[in-house]
């Protein structure tokens, strides 16, 4: 990645998901955990750093997240992020997502995370609060 001047803001989330189990038998299980973990400005665009945990007992593979961001009921980003990641039993890792159209306002990010479990594709609908009282530049 070339060196460019680049700005870390946090942002404090609160999560809400809800499951949709879609595919092949319903999942009864718990969902993915997701946790915004910040934002970082990039020349083009920001980068959202989202965590996702896996709480299921078997490894859980990551394949695709739909996203859309929002503020004031205006959508300013969205788009889909293909991804290809192993998520152990209990374990998290971090998504990186561009935003496009960053807001000063408090923002929503919603979508669908797409993830293979036992070879059944289930997809998870998610939403993050995003607030930035406690940023930094």
């Amino acid at each position: 990645m070339p060196t460019v001047p680049v700005v870390s803001l946090m942002f404090s989330a609160l999560i809400a998901l809800a499951t949709l189990g879609l595919g092949a038998g319903c999942h009864t299980g718990k969902s993915p955990e997701l946790r915004v973990l910040g934002v970082q400005q990039e020349t083009r665009h920001e980068v959202v750093f989202v965590q996702v945990t896996n709480p299921a007992k078997h490894p859980m593979r990551l394949t695709k997240l739909a996203y859309t961001f929002a503020s004031a009921g205006e959508t300013l980003s969205q788009g889909e992020v293909a991804l290809a990641r192993e998520v152990p039993a209990g374990a998290a890792v971090v998504v990186e997502i561009p935003l496009e159209a960053p807001s000063e306002q408090a923002m929503t990010m919603s979508g669908k995370l797409t993830t293979e479990l036992n070879q059944i594709v289930q997809i998870f609908s998610i939403s993050a609060q995003i607030s930035p009282d406690n940023s930094t530049k």
